[in-house]
């Protein structure tokens, strides 16, 4: 099993924090963000891992280097200045990921999900983690029935970041920038995305508050 791990975004909104700090660089005690995620995997049996880059994509070469240390083998996508957005990025790593299943995961959250368990179901292109709306997005994203993932409707949930994909779940695209959200739209709507409610640990890192927050501890 591989996994990608997607770290190329610029952080805006993370400024100035992300100015000569790539994001999942940015460190919670005491260890960047993104080592927590190379931990995990290797935990759940995860031995090959690609990174893409963009926004001071060098330093985070230079921070992580071939993974060993991790026990990790890991492979670099650099979509040069401008990043390829979150479904563009990973079409572009496709070739790196092999013909079967992968793991996905946003370098910007903070999480304790178990990688391991992440598995879709038979008959989907893809199963993504869902967690409860937090107060900064309230309106959630998709809803569930009996483990499939729908069009918002009635209670909601929040995409986390967190997913397995199927190589075909990106079929017909072409290289370029382009974003995850209208292809888990075409999931849906073909009754091939899978999916789960966790209720565990999780945080979307994407302000300067968020993150002192969890440097104090008041996130688990």
């Amino acid at each position: 099993m591989k996994a990608m791990v997607l770290a190329a975004g610029r952080g805006e909104r993370m400024l100035p924090l992300t100015a000569e700090t790539p994001k999942p660089l940015l460190e919670v005690r005491g260890h960047p963000l993104i080592e927590y995620h190379l931990r995990a995997l290797h935990a759940a049996g995860v031995r090959e891992v690609v990174v893409n880059l963009s926004w001071l994509g060098e330093k985070i070469r230079a921070a992580l280097g071939d993974g060993s240390r991790w026990g990790l083998s890991i492979h670099y996508c650099d979509e040069g200045p401008e990043p390829l957005e979150t479904a563009g990025g990973i079409f572009n790593a496709l070739p790196h990921l092999g013909p079967g299943p992968f793991l996905v995961v946003n370098g910007d959250v903070w999480t304790d999900y178990p990688f391991s368990r992440l598995a879709p179901a038979e008959d989907a292109m893809a199963h993504i983690v869902l967690v409860p709306n937090p107060a900064h997005h309230a309106r959630g994203d998709f809803s569930l029935q009996d483990g499939w993932v729908t069009h918002a409707s009635g209670t909601t949930h929040t995409f986390s970041g967190i997913a397995r994909y199927r190589p075909e779940f990106f079929a017909g695209c072409t290289p370029g920038r382009f974003p995850l959200v209208p292809l888990l739209k075409r999931a849906i709507d073909a009754g091939a995305l899978s999916g789960e409610l966790y209720q565990g640990i999780w945080s979307d890192v994407g302000t300067p508050e968020r993150l002192a927050l969890l440097q104090s501890g008041k996130i688990a």
